[in-house]
């Protein structure tokens, strides 16, 4: 009998033993980052060779269900069902009897919980009796379940935070190459006073603005916003402003065939899932007259003294039909001390907390009020108004003033 509990007592310290070293094992190789299929395949060792599973599944659960390890199972592993399936087992579950096919193929189910949330299921079989089995090696084999799928979901969320701090670079990159696409150095002279500031919404935007000189006394000035937000926008705004830059790099054109042709790039460069709402103008500052084409666009503003015109005329969108129906070309005169401003959507549209929008009227007493001020010093004002506005919401799309003075 002594002899015997002796035993008994010898066969539980090798016991012990054995599992502290599987233990210390497999957290030494989760600790040195081994790969998953080392891990799985510690694991696999430990629960056929050591607790006597001859047969079993290990089914993990990460944007979907998937078997991790397939040992002595020849059958098929439909997961389909395997939420209605398993969902009622809590606790390690003996299976006497069950409807599912899986199920019917083993013994128990180890399951591992996060809060309310299934991690992974451990489905086992023996070829001993489920009785004759050592009771703790179903504890064990939870806990050694536990660490495998803690150590799989970590390895996947090290692999996404990877993959985002790429994207993010890549961003940060390609937010330093947008910017390069907006004019750098805006004039403030005796013939004229101009500046502009951007916010994109996310790291690039699709809003864009420019300043093309023609000679000593002749540019363009335009602005553009592409329908929607994030890369795609962006590229797209980045082809469009490319193509503006060759075609007045070697030729002038007329207004109408201008528009016409831009028209027809965007068509092909969006497929008609995007468009873009374009103003542009053609200043002469001898003459002192503009002409423009809005194109869907936000109404630029232009102040002289007190009287305020929005300049209208154009056409619709640029990508949004095959052809232009029409293309109407605005002229006029601009007195000496003209204010010119443009702007996007995200200006007017920008709302406060009872959810009004900060408008064009709001916009237009603000340029009233600051007009007199420098350029920079007017939009540094008119941004602060709309940081005012909108409090500690956020901006909700990509926002550009582009501001002008002709003396």
């Amino acid at each position: 009998m002594l002899f015997t509990q002796s035993k008994d007592i010898h066969y539980q310290l090798e016991l012990k033993d054995t599992k502290l070293n599987s233990l210390l094992e497999i957290t030494n190789a989760i600790n040195s980052n081994s790969p998953i299929e080392q891990l799985l395949k510690i694991f696999s060792f430990i629960l056929k060779e050591q607790l006597n599973f001859k047969k079993f599944l290990l089914l993990h659960s990460q944007e979907e269900w998937n078997c991790l390890v397939k040992i002595g199972y020849k059958g098929k592993t439909d997961l389909t069902n395997i939420t209605k399936d398993f969902n009622r087992f809590r606790e390690i579950t003996l299976v006497e009897s069950s409807n599912s096919p899986l199920l019917k193929e083993f013994q128990a189910v180890i399951p591992v919980y996060h809060l309310d949330k299934p991690l992974a299921y451990l489905l086992i079989s023996t070829n001993l009796k489920i009785e004759n089995l050592e009771p703790s090696h179903f504890s064990f084999a939870q806990t050694l379940t536990n660490i495998i799928a803690v150590a799989v979901e970590n390895k996947r969320l090290v692999r996404q935070n990877i993959i985002k701090e790429r994207i993010s670079k890549e961003l940060e990159v390609a937010s330093e190459m947008q910017k390069l696409l907006f004019p750098s150095d805006l004039p403030s002279n005796r013939k004229m006073d101009l500046s502009a500031k951007y916010v994109p919404r996310h790291a690039i935007g699709g809003d864009y603005y420019d300043f093309i000189p023609l000679g000593d006394e002749e540019y363009i000035i335009c602005i553009a916003d592409v329908s929607g937000k994030g890369i795609s926008a962006a590229l797209l705004m980045a082809n469009f402003q490319a193509t503006i830059r060759t075609l007045f790099k070697y030729q002038r054109f007329e207004m109408q065939f201008l528009m016409e042709e831009l028209n027809k790039k965007v068509m092909r460069s969006a497929k008609g899932e995007k468009f873009i709402t374009f103003f542009i103008a053609h200043y002469n500052a001898h003459t002192r007259t503009m002409k423009y084409v809005n194109a869907g666009h936000n109404h630029p503003i232009i102040l002289n003294g007190r009287k305020i015109t929005l300049l209208k005329d154009g056409c619709i969108g640029l990508g949004m039909l095959d052809e232009l129906p029409y293309v109407q070309v605005g002229k006029l005169t601009l007195s000496p001390n003209t204010t010119f401003v443009l702007y996007t959507d995200g200006v007017v549209e920008l709302e406060n907390n009872e959810g009004e929008q900060f408008g064009i009227e709001r916009l237009i007493k603000n340029i009233q009020s600051y007009a007199p001020l420098k350029m920079e010093d007017m939009n540094s004002i008119i941004f602060s108004k709309l940081d005012e506005w909108r409090d500690k919401l956020n901006f909700v799309d990509d926002t550009a003033i582009f501001s002008c003075k002709f003396f």
